[in-house]
């Protein structure tokens, strides 16, 4: 399984970008996916996932600012990212998780798409 994340770049504060990931190789079973960040001397956070009910789960920072979508077949993952501030520049990470039940599931990691946010 891998990840292909793309649509970082540059922006300036209150611009938008759209993020995508896209899966490629065996994808089977129960999956869910989402999207991490890691700012310059930080750890790695959550932004936005689909959990296993099918909702949305959001880091309080970013609610109301930015939206996860999927694909019907859940192999993409998307992240459009609004109203951008200078505390949103960071690497953004696409994650999988995927196995046949839910005590069994691998992560996958994409590799990772930067995201410049200037003031």
């Amino acid at each position: 399984v891998q990840l292909q994340a793309s649509g970082g770049g540059v922006v300036q504060a209150g611009g938008s970008l759209r993020l995508s990931c896209t899966t490629s190789g065996m994808t089977s079973g129960i999956s869910l996916m989402g999207w991490y960040r890691q700012a310059p001397g930080k750890e790695r956070e959550l932004v936005a996932a689909f959990t296993a009910d099918s909702s949305t789960s959001y880091a309080d920072s970013v609610k109301g600012r930015f939206t996860i979508s999927r694909d019907k077949y859940r192999k993409s993952v998307y992240l459009q990212m609004n109203n951008l501030q200078p505390e949103d520049t960071a690497v953004y990470y696409c994650n999988r998780k995927q196995g046949r039940s839910w005590g069994t599931l691998t992560t996958y990691w994409g590799q990772g798409t930067l995201v410049t946010v200037s003031s």
